[in-house]
């Protein structure tokens, strides 16, 4: 049983995730019109792709690797989105560059860093109904497993989890706190965003539904 991810592993997750994340291009646009711009899909697909894309050239180097997939995802995706996930991508990099493997053991940790990252970033604070609350759930529940099927299972759990328990709350972050009274009874597109990019991860069915939504 594999202990510990490499950059390879890091590319063929991001070539799952461009495809699952494709799959739910409409879903996301339509989610994020209710509260914003209405083009999140577009951006979350189409850096997800452009990372996908580098995958054949990342470096053995698993720090590299992500700062290149920082790099990738920001070139054709300079929203407040793009901008933050970047952010979190390179704040990993920092985190694992030198190393060729990185066990599954601190991937909480990682997700930690790629948190506080996007904190700093965005301004955001957890309990705003953002994707901050997503990676919180994703961090607590992965801590103490080290088995890549029940991390992703786990994974998958804790996003589904956070997009019930936020959704009759009001979004206090982004263009979508302006229509706080209206965002209740909503998922946060951030949030849906990223319980596909969980569910998309290799070995996880592409397209699992949500939490149902009254």
């Amino acid at each position: 049983m594999a202990t510990s991810f490499t950059s390879a592993d890091v590319g063929f997750a991001a070539s799952a995730i461009a495809a699952g994340v494709k799959a739910a291009t409409d879903e996301l646009n339509a989610q994020d019109g209710k509260l914003g711009d209405g083009d999140l899909g577009i951006t979350v697909s189409a850096g997800w792709q452009a990372v996908a894309d580098m995958r054949d050239a990342f470096p053995s180097d698993v720090g590299k690797a992500f700062l290149a997939a920082a790099k990738a995802f920001q070139s054709v995706s300079s929203s407040s989105f793009g901008t933050i996930v970047a952010s979190a991508f390179m704040a990993v990099a920092k985190r694992t560059v030198g190393r060729t493997e990185i066990p599954f053991a601190e991937v909480p940790d990682l997700i930690a860093v790629a948190r506080d990252a996007m904190i700093a970033r965005g301004k955001g604070a957890l309990g705003d109904k953002t994707v901050l609350d997503s990676l919180e759930a994703v961090r607590l529940a992965l801590t103490g497993i080290t088995e890549p099927l029940a991390m992703r299972q786990s994974a998958v759990a804790a996003a589904n989890a956070a997009l019930a328990g936020f959704r009759d709350k009001p979004n206090r972050l982004g263009r979508a706190r302006m229509f706080a009274e209206r965002s209740i009874g909503l998922d946060d597109p951030g949030m849906l965003a990223f319980f596909r990019i969980v569910s998309s991860l290799p070995g996880m069915p592409v397209f699992i539904q949500p939490a149902a939504r009254d």
